[in-house]
């Protein structure tokens, strides 16, 4: 509960050099630059009539006229400036910045940058110190993808799906820019699939922005639909794995889900794939280390693969006089 009173309380203090520097702006654009619902904001502003210098008579108070249509300022109470950063504050923001600047579409590369030239300076006490290179390049697909975020506009992409290994077209309407697991996504309504889908950022391959605006399904706008990367759908072929005690890291590197532990350390993990050609290739990968225990068809085809590289290698024609 404190926690939440100081930060409206940190919310309201600001609120009024933002409105002396925005002077009847309407409440649904305050609402929208403040991060707060116009019902909040009306709240807030209501608060703000109890706020003020001690004494709290009628010339010691913030006075303000707003409507739903305007906010105005009429007297400050000498809180004319936002609250400055502490450094402990500073430092906050400064680590968030940097942990999210390098993830493609989080945020605008230049602006990042410029920001954390200017906390650096401020916890330093120096200046914003003199740099002749630049933030890195951003991707032409990624700073498309952020415009038609910022525009509320539809997108069509060329994406690489891993798990299918191919590339494919898909209109999509995108809902938020999002980190999940430090990989910066789409989250957005595929048309094709007629669900909420994630596009890796450094899987989109091209992007263009569609004059239409993105339109995604109402329940579709909820903060985490579709966040969880690898949903249990039971539409989706699902293989059964024996992995060797010294192959466990792979839990960590894939989709997986274990399932039981042997007494000699192997375990026994379940992995949903999209296609039985690219899941053969994958524990095809791990040599002896994974053993497909089902589906039939799945087991098949990592047979029949290793029958076929183990021909060709003694088709070769390896030289034993060598």
């Amino acid at each position: 509960m404190s926690t939440r009173l100081s930060a409206r309380l940190s919310r309201l203090l600001n609120m009024v050099p933002y409105f002396v520097a925005n002077p009847g702006i309407s409440a649904a654009e305050a609402a929208a630059d403040l991060g707060v619902t116009t019902k909040q904001l009306m709240a807030d502003l209501n608060q703000l009539w109890m706020c003020g210098l001690p004494g709290y008579g009628p010339g010691d108070l913030i006075d303000l006229s707003f409507s739903e249509e305007s906010v105005q300022v009429t007297f400050t109470a000498g809180i004319e400036r936002p609250l400055r950063l502490t450094s402990i504050e500073a430092t906050a923001v400064l680590v968030a910045l940097r942990s999210i600047v390098d993830l493609p579409g989080m945020v605008d590369p230049t602006a990042a940058h410029a920001a954390i030239a200017k906390l650096e300076a401020a916890i330093s006490g120096g200046a914003p110190a003199a740099t002749s290179a630049g933030p890195p390049e951003e991707a032409p697909a990624v700073t498309t993808v952020r415009s038609a975020v910022a525009a509320g506009r539809a997108l069509r992409l060329e994406y690489y799906s891993a798990s299918r290994d191919v590339v494919s077209t898909r209109v999509v309407d995108p809902i938020r820019i999002v980190a999940v697991d430090d990989n910066s996504y789409l989250q957005g309504w595929c048309r094709e699939a007629e669900g909420v889908r994630l596009f890796r950022f450094d899987r989109i391959e091209s992007a263009e922005e569609l004059a239409e605006p993105s339109r995604p399904p109402q329940e579709a706008r909820a903060t985490d639909a579709g966040l969880d990367l690898f949903q249990d759908d039971p539409a989706v072929p699902l293989a059964r794995l024996l992995i060797a005690p010294d192959y466990a890291w792979v839990l960590d590197q894939y989709p997986m889900h274990r399932m039981a532990v042997h007494p000699d350390g192997s375990l026994e993990a379940t992995m949903r794939f999209a296609t039985l050609d690219w899941m053969a290739r994958l524990v095809l990968g791990f040599g002896s280390g994974v053993t497909v225990l089902s589906p039939p068809g799945l087991v098949a085809a990592v047979r029949e693969r290793s029958a076929a590289a183990l021909a060709a290698y003694d088709g070769a024609g390896l030289d034993e006089s060598a």
